[in-house]
C-alpha cells in the first residue's frame, strides 16, 4: 500500500498554513494522503498574524481561528522552536520528506538609502512592530524620548506605526500587550506624527478600513492639509477603477475639509513630499528634509526642486519588508525572494527537486494576508503535479518518527501543537486577572516553558 506523500512547511504563518490548508484539500490528500510537519522558528506559530499585526486590530487576529482549524487536522504537526538551517539543514529536510515547502515570510526592513537613515533615532518599522507585538528576538525596551516623529510611507504598516506612536498606553492596555510594552508606551513622549508620501491621496496604499480606523481614537487629532489633495487624468482613473483607491481618497479630502479639533495628540497625513535626507546634529535625527513633489499626468510625480526641512527627533521607515535569504536556496537581493516558476525553486534554469516557496519569499511582500492563499494554491498544484509525474524526490526516512527521533538526539527543545494550546491557554489566564482577553507571553524561556509540561508530538 502506498506511503502519504510526506511535505515539510518551513513557516508557521497564514502563507505556511494555507499551503497545508491547500494540501489537505489536493488530490493527493485523498490518493496516497499525505502527512504534513509544519516547522516553525519560534515556539508560538501564525507568524505575521501574532508578531505582525498591531495589537489593537482584533479583527485581523480573528484570522487565527481558520489557521487553527487547519492546524487542528491529524494529517498535520506542528514543531516550534526549530531553527532553518541550525537545527534541520536542507539536506535532513529532503531526508526525511518528499517535499519541501519554505514560507518564511518577510521580518526585515526594506532599506530607503537616504542621507543619514543610520542615525540614532532613525527606525525601520518592522523593529519597532516586532518589539510593541512582543517579539522573543528583540530587545524588551524602545527609546520613546521624541515629540515629533516622521514615519515615512503611506502603506498600513505606516498607519499602524503612527497609531501605536500617537495613542496613550491606557488605550491599548486592553489589549494583549505584555508588560514592558505597556511600560514604553507609557514613558512615549510623541504628541506630534508626520506621515510622508512621495506621492498624492489616489496613490496611497491604506485601506479604508485601517484609514478610517485612525480617527477613532479620541487622544487623536488627525490632519490633512486641503493643498494636498490634488488629482490628475493618472489618478482619476485610479479611483475609477478601484473603489478601494476611491475610498481612501473619498476619506481623506473629508479630513482636509473639516475643523482641526482640540485631541492631545495629532497626527498628519502629508502627501507630495519625498524624503530626501534625516538630518543629524552629534550623530542623532534633528529633523528631516522633503522635497515638494507634484503630479506629472500619469500618476506618477516629479520633483520641484522646493525643499522644507522639518523639526522631528525620530524617524520611522515603513517603506516595506524584505525577505531574508535562505540557506542552500538561490536568492535575488533585488527582488530579495527566491527565484521559482509558480513556486517551483529555480536555480541556474533549473529547478530543485522537491523544493519549493510561498507567500512573501515568493513573491515579495506586496498584497493582503489573503492573497497568499493564491500563492498556496499554486505552489500547492505544482507538488502534487510533480507527484503524480514521479518528479520527487523518496525521502529516505520518511517514518513521522524518523523526524522526532532526529531532533531528540540534536537536543532540539522544540514545542509541539499540544504545546500550543497550552502556552494560549497561560497567555489567556494571564489576561483573565486583569479582565483583559490575553497578555502575551514575551520570553522565549517562559514561552518554552509554557508548553512544556507533556512534551509529546500529536500522533497522526
Amino acid at each position: 500500500m502506498p506511503r502519504p506523500v510526506r511535505v515539510a512547511i518551513v513557516g508557521s504563518g497564514p502563507a505556511g498554513i494555507y499551503a497545508a490548508d491547500a494540501l489537505l484539500k489536493s488530490d493527493a490528500a485523498v490518493d496516497p494522503g499525505v502527512s504534513i510537519d509544519v516547522l516553525e522558528r519560534l515556539p508560538a506559530p501564525f507568524g505575521l498574524i501574532r508578531y505582525g499585526v498591531a495589537p489593537d486590530h482584533p479583527r485581523i487576529k480573528g484570522i487565527v481561528t481558520a489557521l487553527h482549524q487547519v492546524m487542528d487536522k491529524p494529517q498535520v504537526r506542528f514543531f516550534g522552536n526549530v531553527d532553518y538551517p541550525a537545527d534541520l539543514a536542507l539536506d535532513d529536510l529532503h531526508r526525511f520528506y518528499d517535499a519541501v515547502i519554505f514560507a518564511t515570510g518577510a521580518e526585515a526592513d526594506r532599506d530607503l538609502a537616504i542621507p543619514g537613515d543610520d542615525l540614532d533615532g532613525s527606525y525601520g518599522a518592522a523593529s519597532f512592530v516586532s518589539w510593541y507585538d512582543g517579539h522573543p528576538e528583540v530587545p524588551r525596551t524602545w527609546p520613546l524620548e521624541a515629540e515629533r516623529v516622521a514615519v515615512l510611507g503611506v502603506g498600513n504598516v505606516a498607519l499602524d506605526v503612527a497609531r501605536i506612536l500617537a495613542k496613550t498606553a491606557d488605550e491599548l492596555l486592553p489589549t494583549e500587550i505584555p508588560a514592558n510594552v505597556y511600560d514604553g508606551l507609557a514613558a512615549n513622549r510623541a504628541v506630534e506624527v508626520h506621515v510622508f508620501g512621495r506621492r498624492g491621496p489616489a496613490q496611497a496604499k491604506f485601506s479604508p478600513m485601517e484609514l478610517r480606523e485612525l480617527d477613532h481614537s479620541p487622544t487623536i487629532e488627525v490632519i490633512v492639509d486641503p493643498e494636498d489633495i490634488d488629482y490628475d487624468d493618472g489618478s482619476i482613473a485610479t479611483r475609477r477603477a478601484n473603489k478601494q483607491a476611491d475610498m481612501v481618497a473619498s476619506t481623506l479630502e473629508n479630513w482636509a475639509i473639516r475643523d482641526t479639533g482640540d485631541r492631545p495628540h495629532r497626527i498628519h497625513l502629508h502627501f507630495f513630499e519625498s524624503p530626501v535626507e534625516i538630518l543629524g546634529e552629534d550623530g542623532r535625527v534633528v529633523g528631516i528634509r522633503t522635497e515638494r513633489t507634484e503630479l506629472d499626468g500619469t500618476g506618477n510625480t516629479r520633483g520641484t526642486g522646493a525643499f522644507r526641512d522639518w523639526d522631528v527627533q525620530a524617524v520611522y521607515r515603513a517603506v516595506g519588508y524584505r525577505s531574508d535569504e535562505l540557506a542552500k536556496l538561490p536568492f535575488d537581493p533585488l527582488s530579495a525572494t527566491v527565484p521559482h516558476e509558480a513556486g517551483r525553486v529555480v536555480e541556474n534554469g533549473t529547478h530543485l527537486p522537491s523544493t519549493y516557496v510561498t507567500g512573501w519569499v515568493k513573491r515579495g511582500p506586496v498584497g493582503l494576508i489573503g492573497h497568499t492563499k493564491g500563492d498556496a494554491n499554486e505552489t500547492v498544484a505544482c507538488l502534487v503535479e510533480d507527484h503524480r509525474a514521479g518528479r520527487l524526490r523518496a525521502a529516505e526516512s520518511p517514518e513521522e518518527d524518523a523526524i522526532v527521533a532526529f531532533l531528540d538526539e540534536a537536543g532540539v527543545d522544540y514545542t509541539t501543537w499540544d504545546g500550543w494550546h497550552r502556552l494560549d491557554a497561560h497567555e489567556r489566564a494571564l489576561g483573565e486577572r486583569e479582565g483583559r482577553e490575553r497578555i502575551k507571553v514575551v520570553e522565549r524561556a517562559a514561552m518554552l516553558n509554557a508548553s512544556a509540561s507533556a512534551r509529546t508530538v500529536r500522533e497522526s
